[in-house]
C-alpha cells in the first residue's frame, strides 16, 4: 500500500497490484521520495495504480543517509499534519516537490527545512505569532524573548514573568525565524546564521511540532544518529 499526497487529492492512499515481481513495470517509479505522473483507478475502497512514470526521482536524496533523513523528515511533517479526504492543497504539493528538489540539487539543508517548516505551517493554519506578544499584542523589541508553544508565538519578558512552560528565543533566532516567514526563498536563502542560532531555532521549531502534534517525530533521531 501506497501513501500518496497529490496535487488534485491531496494525502490519499492507493494499491499497487504486482509492483513487487522484478518484471513490474510500475515497481521502479514507486520509491519514496520520487515525483511521479500517476494513473489510478477507483477501488472499492482505495485507488489502484495502473501507470506509473517519474518525473522526477531526485536521486541523491537516495544515496546519501543525512539527505534521506532529510527529505524523511520534510514527508513526515506532511504526514502527521494532513489527512485523507482533505481538500486538495496545491500550494503544499509545490512546497513538498520545490522542497525535495532544493535538498536533492544540495543547497543549504538547514535553510531549507526552516524554510519548508514556517510555509507549511503557514499553510495549515498554525503560522506563529513572531511580531507581536502572543499574550497582550504589544509590538516585538529587537531583543531576546520567550517562545510559547501553548500561545503559538512570542511572549515579550514582561508578560513571560510567571508564565509556566516558556521556551527562550534569542534575539538572532527571532529575526531568522521572522525573515524565513515574510521572505520568499530567493531571499530566505541568503541568510547565514551561525551554527549556534542554527541549533537554536531547529530544536524550537522541533519543540513546536511536538507540542502541536501531541507526540515527537521520528526522523530527528535519526539525522543525529547518521551524524554522529
Amino acid at each position: 500500500m501506497l501513501t500518496l499526497y497529490t496535487r488534485q487529492l491531496g494525502k490519499t492512499r492507493a494499491i499497487v497490484k504486482g509492483a513487487r515481481k522484478v518484471t513490474s513495470r510500475k515497481a521502479g517509479h514507486l520509491e519514496p521520495f520520487t515525483h511521479v505522473k500517476l494513473q489510478l483507478a477507483k477501488g472499492r475502497d482505495l485507488f489502484i495504480v495502473t501507470q506509473a512514470d517519474t518525473i522526477d526521482a531526485y536521486l541523491p536524496l537516495h544515496e546519501d543517509l543525512i539527505l534521506t533523513g532529510q527529505a524523511s523528515y520534510v514527508l513526515e511533517l506532511l504526514d502527521r499534519f494532513t489527512y485523507e479526504d482533505d481538500a486538495e492543497n496545491i500550494s503544499i504539493f509545490r512546497l513538498l516537490t520545490e522542497t525535495l528538489a532544493r535538498l536533492a540539487s544540495k543547497t543549504d539543508a538547514w535553510i531549507c527545512i526552516r524554510y519548508f517548516e514556517m510555509r507549511l505551517l503557514d499553510y495549515l493554519g498554525f503560522r506563529p505569532q513572531l511580531f507581536e506578544c502572543a499574550n497582550c499584542g504589544r509590538e516585538i523589541a529587537a531583543e531576546d524573548q520567550y517562545f510559547s508553544f501553548s500561545a503559538g508565538g512570542v511572549i515579550d519578558p514582561n508578560c513571560g514573568v510567571g508564565l509556566p512552560n516558556l521556551k527562550n528565543i534569542s534575539v538572532d533566532a527571532l529575526k531568522y525565524l521572522r525573515h524565513f516567514q515574510r521572505s520568499s526563498y530567493a531571499e530566505a536563502s541568503r541568510a547565514r546564521p551561525s551554527l549556534e542560532v542554527q541549533k537554536e531555532t531547529e530544536s524550537l521549531m522541533q519543540g513546536y511540532f511536538t507540542y502541536l502534534l501531541e507526540r515527537e517525530l521520528n526522523t530527528p533521531g535519526f539525522i543525529k544518529r547518521v551524524r554522529s
